[in-house]
Formats: structure tokens, C-alpha cells, sequence
């Protein structure tokens, strides 16, 4: 029989790894340290496997001076967590190689806004849910890597120490939601039944494409369906911060029904209505400024046509 720890490390959203990790707590104490000086450094940047977060986006892209559209075209690749699946989004190496786009000889050229997976390492997150339960657990793994000598360092520190040395409390706080959601999904399983085309291209604009995700709620599709007071929606058009909360809350309405924006009366039918108008246009997505048929043509409830997923997972 399988046991519980093998059970959650097998619903973490983490991919396979050769490494099967004891679970680990924030009390447990680590030997660990990485410094310029280390005849190791800046090993680990140059064979990555980098899964971003949507907060871990949102940063970089500030940080680069570019939209979101911009930085995932030119700087990632998307993947399915699982066959016909909600998308994530992973950092592409430098063309040609394997090494991290950002890393020079002096390190990491975005390092204080560098991703939630670099800042942890060599301590892997352990997001778990069970198929039984409606909560996440949280807990970490020790990497050991044969090109990482930071281990043999003379320093030692607690695991929830190391977090809050590398910034992860805030980086975790954002992110939590959008982990939630992966484990949801790879949860349930068969369970949760088979997504529309539709609901997986809008999980990944409302999830990574957040430059994209505000010129749809800016759409008259949007203002004609959602009724969100004009605070709010000055918010959102101004903080990236709030547009991600914002993004997951309507995800989880249309993926899952769970309900905390309110929609106009008649919106529905004036979705439909809209549906019938666009299918007539021969509409253009390359334009940034329009955002793509996918985004106006957003599935509601009582809306009954399904689309087959394909293996397509964003038109970029």
C-alpha cells in the first residue's frame, strides 16, 4: 500500500523528479549556503527547469519594462500540468542551450526579482491536497544536487528561516492561490470533468497574461456581463497586484461556479447574443489592443455548448 507522504508528493503540482524528498517542516534546520566565492556558483542556472507563478511573472515583466503578452512570448513556453489540462508556464532556456536566459558571470541579472523556484532552492515547496480534503498542506524537501556544494557550507539555519532570508513569505502569499488552484484540478481529477477550449484559454490570460486579462476587463463583453463598481475597476485597471486576486476570483466562478462577482440581470442572454454577433465577424487576434475571440467569448452557466480541447494550449 502506498503511503500518505507518497500519496501527497504524487498530487504536488512539483513535475517528476528523479528525487523521491523526505517531508520536512519549517523547524527542521538545513546546512546550507550559496555566496559569489563558491566554486559552484551560479551551477544551478545553467540546466533549469523553471515553472513560473503568476505573482513570479507579474515581477519580471515590471522588472524587464515590458507587458506580460511580451515576456511570455519571448521568454517562456507553456506545458499542461496534465493531458488536456489547465496550462503553466515554464522559463525557456537561452536559444540553443540550457542554461537561464538571466544568468551572467557576475549571477543573476534579475535577482531581486528573481522566481519563487529560485529563491527556494535548494528547498523544494511541497503544495499536497487530497482527493478527500478541500484544504492544501505545505511542506519542504531538501534538494541535493551533485553540483551544488552549498550544502557543505558552515552555516545553519532553520528552513522557515532560509524563507524569510529570500523573500518568500510575500512571494508564497501571492502564489498560494494559484497553487490552490493547480491542486484543485490535479485533485479531482476525472472528477472535475473535461474543460472547455474556452475555460483553458481563459485560466491562462486571467492566470499569466495579465496585460491581456485587462484589456478584456476594459471589453464592453466584460462591462456588459460583470457589474463591478467603478472603484474596483480603477483599481484593477491600475494594480497588477489586485487584476492577479481579481483573475483567480473569476477563474474559479467559471470554472467551478464559485461565486463572488456579481453579474448584470439579462447577462446570459446578452452573452449569447454577443457570441451570435462575433461568430459573423471575421475577427483578427493578432492586435494587442483587442484581446482574442477567446477572451469575449468566455463560458457562462447555462451556456451548454462545449468545445473539444486540443493540444493547442494558448494562440500566442
Amino acid at each position: 500500500m502506498m503511503s500518505d507522504d507518497h500519496k501527497l508528493i504524487d498530487e504536488s503540482p512539483i513535475p517528476d523528479s528523479p528525487v523521491v524528498p523526505n517531508q520536512l517542516d519549517g523547524n527542521t534546520v538545513i546546512q546550507f549556503r550559496c555566496h559569489k566565492g563558491i566554486d559552484c556558483f551560479n551551477a544551478c542556472c545553467m540546466n533549469i527547469d523553471i515553472i513560473l507563478t503568476p505573482y513570479d511573472i507579474i515581477r519580471l515583466k515590471q522588472r524587464l519594462g515590458i507587458t506580460s503578452t511580451e515576456f511570455l512570448r519571448q521568454y517562456t513556453e507553456p506545458f499542461e500540468f496534465a493531458r488536456n489540462s489547465v496550462a503553466g508556464v515554464k522559463l525557456n532556456p537561452v536559444e540553443g542551450g540550457t542554461a537561464c536566459q538571466f544568468v551572467t558571470d557576475a549571477g543573476c541579472s534579475v535577482y531581486a526579482d528573481r522566481p519563487t523556484a529560485c529563491r527556494y532552492y535548494p528547498v523544494g515547496l511541497l503544495s499536497t491536497r487530497r482527493q478527500d480534503e478541500n484544504f492544501d498542506r505545505a511542506s519542504y524537501a531538501l534538494v541535493r544536487e551533485d553540483h551544488c556544494h552549498g550544502h557543505f557550507e558552515d552555516r545553519r539555519l532553520t528552513i522557515a528561516e532560509y524563507r524569510k532570508e529570500q523573500g518568500l513569505e510575500e512571494y508564497d502569499e501571492w502564489g498560494r492561490a494559484w497553487r490552490q488552484q493547480i491542486l484543485k484540478v490535479k485533485s479531482a481529477g476525472p472528477y472535475i470533468g473535461q474543460m472547455s477550449k474556452a475555460s483553458l484559454q481563459f485560466f491562462f490570460m486571467a492566470s499569466y497574461d495579465i496585460d491581456r486579462f485587462r484589456e478584456f476587463i476594459k471589453s464592453e463583453g466584460f462591462s456588459a456581463t460583470y457589474d463591478v463598481d467603478p472603484e474596483t475597476m480603477a483599481e484593477l485597471l491600475e494594480d497588477d497586484i489586485a487584476l492577479m486576486a481579481f483573475g483567480d476570483r473569476m477563474v474559479r466562478q467559471i470554472m467551478y461556479a464559485e461565486k463572488t462577482i456579481p453579474m448584470k440581470q439579462d447577462a446570459l442572454q446578452t452573452h449569447l447574443a454577443r457570441r451570435r454577433i462575433n461568430r459573423a465577424v471575421d475577427a483578427d487576434d493578432s492586435d494587442m489592443e483587442r484581446p482574442g475571440m477567446a477572451a469575449y467569448d468566455l463560458p457562462l452557466e447555462g451556456d451548454e455548448e462545449k468545445t473539444k480541447i486540443n493540444n493547442r494550449l494558448y494562440n500566442k
